[in-house]
């Protein structure tokens, strides 16, 4: 056995690898065991084409959209998630955004390229949603930024993390409705001014970890818009939706 296969494998009996959620024994690094496995709705079949939100029934080829998209108009093209935002992938989503860790963005950045690839165009730019700089002190890191990352190694395509800017500090949204997210966001993400030449005319695939409203994700691709980028997609490690 060669020197490095032996190394790993010492590594492994002495650090083996564990489930993203449980800290469970597992087969591989960055995987989930089998009942954090079958605890994750991975989204799949029959969904929105603005948000990636399942739909029930098959699809039969037709652009569907789920009721929240059309009652409200979105600014991006089309959306796509990978998980739902319940169970583990909820456990993911807040152990990624409050729990430092980091090491999900991994395999998240894989999952939602896989989602993703129908709306990706061979030069699309992948950048993250910013976070304001104060939290992002907090924080250490933001959390989107990692997705983006790693979805770029994932697909070969460039990532810009510092794109976008939240140059106003905004509350927390939870608890509000669309409405008033959307006035809370008003004017608080624009593009990077030393970034224009970048994005003009230049498809864009806007990253978040979560998508409740869409508040948040419209008013970065309003940013893009304004900076007259091409078309906008986006695409979330989970979307927060109704049973279906």
């Amino acid at each position: 056995m060669p020197l490095l296969d032996r190394l790993q494998t010492a590594l492994n009996a002495i650090y083996p690898a564990r489930c993203l959620t449980c800290g469970e024994i597992v087969d591989s690094d960055f995987g989930l065991c089998g009942p954090c496995w079958r605890d994750t709705s991975f989204i799949g079949g029959t969904i929105c084409d603005q948000c990636g939100a399942p739909l029930p029934g098959l699809s039969g080829g037709d652009v569907l959209f789920c009721d929240s998209c059309l009652q409200s108009t979105r600014p991006w093209v089309q959306g796509r998630a990978a998980l739902l935002y319940a169970n583990t992938g909820r456990k993911l989503v807040l152990a990624l955004k409050h729990g430092d860790r980091q090491e999900i963005a991994r395999p998240a950045g894989r999952w939602m390229t896989t989602a993703a690839r129908p709306v990706l165009q061979p030069d699309t730019l992948i950048a993250p949603v910013p976070l304001h700089w104060r939290r992002r002190i907090r924080r250490r890191y933001n959390q989107s930024a990692l997705l983006a990352r790693a979805m770029a190694r994932e697909s070969g395509h460039l990532c810009c993390v510092d794109l976008l800017q939240r140059y106003r500090a905004t509350p927390t949204l939870d608890g509000l409705g669309r409405e008033e997210r959307c006035k809370t966001l008003e004017n608080a993400i624009r593009l990077n001014p030393a970034r224009r030449d970048v994005v003009r005319d230049r498809p864009v695939l806007l990253v978040d970890d979560v998508m409740t409203s869409g508040a948040t994700l419209a008013a970065a691709t309003e940013a893009c818009h304004s900076a007259g980028s091409g078309p906008v997609c986006v695409v979330t490690l989970a979307r927060v939706a109704k049973d279906t």
